[in-house]
C-alpha cells in the first residue's frame, strides 16, 4: 500500500507538534495531542506503512483482510438445482410418474424428462433437462402411477437456475473485505482452497517493573501484575498476533533489555507498559533516542493515559511502531482504545470501526483541558457510567460494554457522546 498525501502529512504535521516543547510542557516535556488528533496520527502511521500479504488456506484466513478481490472461479450454482424436496416435472399435468428411483445431490446427469413425465428429486440435485418446474412434495399426491398438483404450476418454480448467484468472473467481495465465517463459506462454494490476505501484525508486549508478582496476593509493596494476563487476549482480539510477552525491570539491566528489543525485535508493533513518564526509572523516551525513533505521539490531552506515546522504530514504510502504554490499568486500557486500536487495524488493513454516539444516562464531571474516557454499560440505547473508574482501576471497565468518551468540562444527562466498543462487547475480531 502507497502512503497518501493526507497520510504523510498527518504524520509530518505531528512529528512537527511533537517537536515543540510550550511552556509546562506535557508527557516527557512536549504538548499533549488532543484526543481524536493522536487516534488519527495512529491510523495514518498504519497506512503508511507497505503491505505484507500472504496466501493460507481457507480456515487460517478467519479474521484478516482480503489482499485481492474474491472473484467467482464458476458460476453459482454451476447447474440447474432443485431448491426444494418434491417432484420435477415436464409439461403440464397430470405427470406420469417415472420409476427407478428419483434423482439426488450428488448423483450424475439425470436422463431428461418426457412431456408429462414427473421424477422425484432432492434438495439440491441437478435438474433433468426439459423440466418445467418443481413441485414441493406437500403441494401434490400420487394415485395410479400418476402425479397430481394440488396447486397452480408456475414454469421455473423451486427451480435454481445456473448462475443465478453469480456468473464465473464476477465480483463477490473486494480486496480489503474482512475475512468472516460468512466468506469463508462464499470463498469454498466458489471453489478457493486458499487466500490471499492481509496477515496479522506481529506484537511483542513488554511489561516494565520491578514492583509486579507473577501470582499469589499482593504483598509487602508489591503488587500483581494485571496486564500481561489481559493484554495478549485484548490485543488478539484487536485482530493482532501476539507473539510473545515479557516483564523487564526497571533497572538499568531492563534499560538494556528494552534498548535490545526495540532495536532488535521483529514484531511489527512492540506494546510496552510503564515507564512512559519523566521519572527516574522511566526509561521508555532514553531508549527510544538512542533508538533513533521518531516520536510521532507523546503524550495525549485525555484521562487516564495522557503519557501514551507513539513511536516509528524504522523508516516511513517499514512497519515498526512502538506504543507505549502507562503502566496504570486503566490508563493502559485507554492507550490501547487511543493508539493501539487504530494503528493494528490500519497494519492488518482494517477499515476504521465505524463511528457512534449515544445518550449519556446522568451528568458526567469532565476534566477542565482534557477528554475522558469513561467506562459505561449500554443499557436501553443509553451509555451508563459504571463506578471504579480510576486510572489504576479495572473493576468499572470488567463490567463495561465500552468506554465513552466526555469532553473537556463535563456531559449533561441526554448528551450524545461517541462510545467506543470493548472487543468482546462488539464482535471482536469479526468488526
Amino acid at each position: 500500500m502507497t502512503p497518501t498525501n493526507s497520510a504523510e502529512q498527518a504524520l509530518d504535521e505531528a512529528l512537527a507538534l511533537v517537536s515543540r516543547t510550550p511552556e509546562g510542557g506535557g508527557a516527557g516535556g512536549h504538548r499533549a495531542l488532543p484526543w481524536a488528533r493522536a487516534r488519527d496520527v495512529a491510523a495514518h502511521a498504519g497506512t503508511a506503512v507497505k503491505a505484507r500479504t500472504h496466501e493460507v488456506p481457507l480456515t487460517d484466513a478467519l479474521g484478516e483482510v482480503l489482499a485481492a478481490s474474491l472473484d467467482a472461479l464458476t458460476d453459482l450454482p454451476s447447474f440447474d438445482t432443485s431448491a426444494m424436496d418434491g417432484w420435477a416435472v415436464a409439461g403440464p399435468g397430470p405427470w406420469q410418474v417415472r420409476q427407478g428411483g428419483g434423482v439426488l445431490a450428488g448423483s450424475g446427469r439425470p436422463e431428461p424428462l418426457a412431456d408429462g413425465e414427473a421424477v422425484r428429486i432432492a434438495t439440491g440435485a441437478r435438474i433433468p433437462g426439459d423440466t418445467t418446474a418443481v413441485i414441493r412434495s406437500e403441494h401434490c399426491h400420487e394415485g395410479g402411477g400418476q402425479l397430481f398438483a394440488d396447486r397452480p404450476v408456475l414454469t421455473g418454480q423451486d427451480i435454481r437456475p445456473r448462475g443465478q448467484e453469480c456468473r464465473s468472473g464476477d465480483l463477490l467481495l473486494p480486496a480489503g473485505s474482512l475475512v468472516t465465517p460468512a466468506v469463508l463459506g462464499l470463498a469454498a462454494a466458489a471453489g478457493y482452497d486458499r487466500l490471499a490476505t492481509r496477515p496479522r501484525p506481529r506484537v511483542e508486549v513488554l511489561v516494565l517493573g520491578d514492583e509486579l508478582l507473577t501470582e499469589g496476593r499482593p504483598h509487602d509493596g508489591l503488587i500483581r501484575d494485571a496486564l500481561s494476563p489481559m493484554l495478549d487476549p485484548w490485543l488478539t482480539r484487536l485482530g493482532a498476533e501476539v507473539t510473545a510477552t515479557r516483564t523487564l525491570g526497571d533497572d538499568q539491566a531492563g534499560a538494556a533489555a528494552l534498548l535490545k528489543a526495540v532495536t532488535t525485535s521483529t514484531a511489527d508493533v512492540i506494546v510496552t507498559t510503564g515507564g512512559t513518564a519523566s521519572g527516574p526509572v522511566d526509561h521508555v523516551h532514553p531508549v527510544l533516542e538512542k533508538a533513533g525513533a521518531h516520536l510521532l505521539v507523546d503524550g495525549v490531552a485525555v484521562r487516564p493515559g495522557h503519557p501514551m506515546l507513539l513511536a516509528r522504530l524504522g523508516d516511513r514504510t517499514d512497519g515498526r511502531h512502538l506504543v507505549g502504554l502507562p503502566g496504570n490499568p486503566l490508563a493502559a486500557v485507554s492507550g490501547l482504545l487511543t493508539l493501539a486500536e487504530p494503528l493494528l487495524r490500519a497494519l492488518a488493513g482494517r477499515r476504521p470501526r465505524p463511528r457512534y454516539t449515544a445518550p449519556v444516562r446522568g451528568d458526567v464531571a469532565g476534566h477542565p483541558y482534557d477528554t475522558r474516557l469513561v467506562p459505561v454499560r449500554l443499557d436501553d440505547e443509553h451509555a451508563v457510567p459504571l463506578r471504579y473508574h480510576g486510572p489504576a482501576m479495572l473493576r468499572g471497565v470488567a463490567a463495561a460494554d465500552a468506554l465513552a468518551v466526555v469532553p473537556p468540562a463535563g456531559a449533561r444527562s441526554g448528551q450524545e457522546l461517541e462510545v467506543l466498543d470493548l472487543p468482546w462487547a462488539s464482535g471482536g475480531c469479526f468488526t
